[in-house]
């Protein structure tokens, strides 16, 4: 769609240029990858999940990122705090339900902060996205076990029942606010062998976010550009570990023009 496509090159080229603050409270596993992502891209991370600080952290960030692949009693408390500051300054919060389904700790603390504080976007793998709508998805691990078209409907009904935009990801991204509705196929197999390139790719979402466009379509947009990413990162890479450092070279280097002619992004 040439719209959404060009869209998209105008997010990253308004993202670039307005530089994000990027609040994230997020898993041990990904802390460094995500917050090199967001420099690579442009934007500007903080990773913190004092109590402490959060009023002020949150005061002065664009987007709030919340990630629940390491949970904890006091990072819970952090996380319900910073989702309802976010929500009182009227600040985009992005929901990475990490491992939604496999234990009901992490699915009730997803359920908490959706109903509650209702994101701006949430992005999960398909059987992350079931889980939330208890559609039956289940994960092994925080890996998905399900299509990402299968969790469509799914994301469909989160996205009607709350005002969020959803993203169900995977091979073909699926993104809607429960009316409008894309699918983007830009993307490379080697994304599922390095660990939190999903992650990764929620991060990307809340800096396009800062964007100020419609979320559906800003969300769009970073999963495209995301996906692209992949794509160019992977042609002279021998294996997961220089895909990863091509990745970072490729977020940093794709350009507005380019990803108006290389994204994939369909209405559906």
């Amino acid at each position: 769609m040439a719209d959404a496509t060009i869209a998209a090159a105008e997010a990253l080229e308004m993202m670039r240029r307005k530089n994000p603050v990027v609040h994230s409270i997020t898993n041990y596993v990904v802390m460094n990858s995500t917050a090199n992502v967001l420099l690579s891209i442009g934007a500007a991370p903080i990773m913190s999940h004092a109590m402490e600080e959060l009023e002020e952290i949150v005061s002065i960030a664009n987007s709030v990122v919340i990630n629940i692949g390491t949970l904890s009693k006091p990072w819970i408390e952090s996380m319900n705090v910073a989702a309802r500051l976010s929500k009182a300054m009227e600040k985009n919060l992005v929901l990475d339900p990490v491992g939604a389904g496999a234990t009901q700790l992490r699915t009730n603390t997803a359920h908490e902060i959706l109903t509650q504080s209702t994101p701006t976007v949430v992005r999960g793998n398909a059987s992350e996205i079931m889980s939330l709508a208890a559609a039956g998805g289940t994960t092994r691990g925080v890996d998905s076990v399900n299509r990402s078209d299968e969790a469509f409907e799914a994301a469909k009904s989160i996205a009607q029942k709350t005002g969020a935009v959803v993203a169900a990801t995977g091979a073909q991204d699926f993104i809607t606010n429960g009316s409008e509705s894309y699918v983007v196929s830009n993307g490379h197999p080697l994304l599922s062998k390095v660990t939190g390139t999903g992650c990764a790719a929620t991060v990307t979402i809340a800096a396009f976010l800062a964007s100020d466009m419609d979320p559906c379509v800003a969300t769009a947009g970073a999963l495209a550009y995301f996906g692209l990413a992949g794509e160019h990162a992977a042609k002279n890479a021998n294996g997961p570990g220089s895909f990863w450092v091509n990745m970072i070279d490729a977020l940093y280097n794709i350009t507005p023009d380019q990803l108006a002619r290389e994204a994939r992004i369909q209405p559906i």
